[in-house]
């Protein structure tokens, strides 16, 4: 692809294994930082900005994660931020980064972000919030994320035919990509049979339909064009374009926790749903579009919601998306091959680091380093979440 003015390099990606280690979650994210220093070849020190992803989950330092990281790194005068948005929140980080350096603030940019979870599903954060929608459908509706990946689920069966057996195979899928990955937490190929034996969490969606909350921690090195070269990287890998739009009045399909009713029945619905947006303004951003993709890392909280994402980044029209994963196009080694990194089905929630995790593994993919899970020839990359509120994202990552 061509260069633009908005390119800027990732000259370092680094992450800390994901799991269940029950350690502060600082950890995990100076190893993380670390590792992607020292693949960029910089000293901590020679970072000019540093942001962090925050954590909802760990008191007062996970509030405030760009000073938390800093800190833990060695005061060195950078310039912080700090950012939540949900599962948004590791590229909303990005963006902060990707702006101070395309306005010449600062030359060298370290996106970091970790997470330690409970065990089980997450629940609603502490004390009494009657005005906050994600306390009430907890409390309210009783509804933990299982429910609504179960709802979605639905929606896909009801509206274009999906089976448990397309939700099984998704799974297969991405456990066999994850299997050579050194940073995902689950290494084990599973059968549809054992899917299909295992607990009923919410109907449809059984335990392995369903992600898991982890510990875990990822980071990158982000730094203009020009640094590269002066410092003898003539082709980066490149983000591209990085779109973090929010829904369009009236949102046809109604969100947990953002729960109320269809103002679609009073106003003309909008051409394209928020998932398919957030997707389209990075195509447009970066000038491309899907058919220009070597793969994708789509935010598979559960089986069901890959398939949807398949539909809204362009891969297939929609209620396609059941017979573009039964043609093999999605697994590596097909035409496109969506979560190679094995995808939240093997790592796990890990809220803050998620969307960092996706870039990194789409620099590695793009380097040609994605060992034993490498997409041939892999050159263009696309990597989406979608968090609560309104928050999602698409990064588009070039070389």
């Amino acid at each position: 692809m061509t260069e633009s003015n908005r390119d800027i390099a990732v000259l370092g990606a680094g992450m800390h294994p994901w799991g269940k280690w029950g350690r502060n979650f600082v950890e995990y994210g100076l190893v993380a930082a670390r590792a992607a220093l020292a693949d960029a070849g910089i000293d901590h020190r020679d970072v000019g900005y540093i942001a962090g992803a925050d954590t909802i989950r760990n008191g007062y330092p996970g509030f405030v994660a760009g000073a938390t990281f800093a800190q833990a790194l060695g005061w060195s005068g950078a310039r912080i931020s700090s950012s939540y948005a949900a599962c948004a929140s590791g590229a909303q980080a990005i963006a902060n980064a990707r702006a101070q350096i395309l306005a010449g603030l600062t030359d060298v940019a370290l996106v970091i972000g970790a997470d330690t979870t409970p065990k089980g599903f997450f629940q609603p954060v502490g004390g009494e919030r009657r005005d906050d929608p994600d306390w009430l459908r907890f409390h309210l509706l009783g509804a933990t994320n299982p429910i609504y990946f179960a709802l979605y689920a639905r929606r896909r069966m009801a509206l274009h035919g999906a089976t448990l057996d397309d939700f099984a195979a998704v799974k297969v899928k991405n456990a066999r990509h994850g299997l050579n990955n050194p940073n995902a937490r689950y290494r084990k190929e599973v059968s549809a049979e054992e899917i299909a034996a295992s607990a009923i969490v919410s109907d449809p969606l059984r335990l392995l339909d369903i992600c898991a909350t982890s510990d875990g921690g990822a980071a990158v090195v982000l730094t203009s064009m020009e640094y590269a070269r002066k410092h003898g990287i003539a082709d980066p890998v490149r983000i591209s374009a990085l779109s973090t739009v929010t829904p369009t009045f009236p949102k046809t399909v109604v969100d947990l926790p953002d729960f109320s009713t269809d103002s679609a029945v009073a106003v003309e619905p909008q051409p394209s749903t928020f998932r398919s947006a957030i997707a389209q303004a990075a195509y447009e951003e970066a000038g491309i579009g899907p058919e220009d993709l070597s793969l994708a890392e789509v935010y598979d909280l559960s089986t069901a919601l890959e398939l949807d994402w398949y539909e809204d980044i362009g891969l297939c029209e929609v209620g396609g998306a059941e017979q573009l994963l039964r043609s093999g196009a999605t697994t590596l080694g097909g035409r496109l091959p969506v979560n190679p990194s094995g995808g939240l089905a093997c790592f796990g929630e890990a809220i803050p680091a998620q969307a960092i995790a996706q870039i990194c593994e789409l620099t590695w993919q793009l380097r040609g380093r994605a060992d034993g899970r490498q997409v041939e020839n892999a050159r263009v990359g696309i990597a989406v979440n979608q968090g609560l509120f309104g928050h999602g994202s698409a990064t588009i990552v070039t070389r």
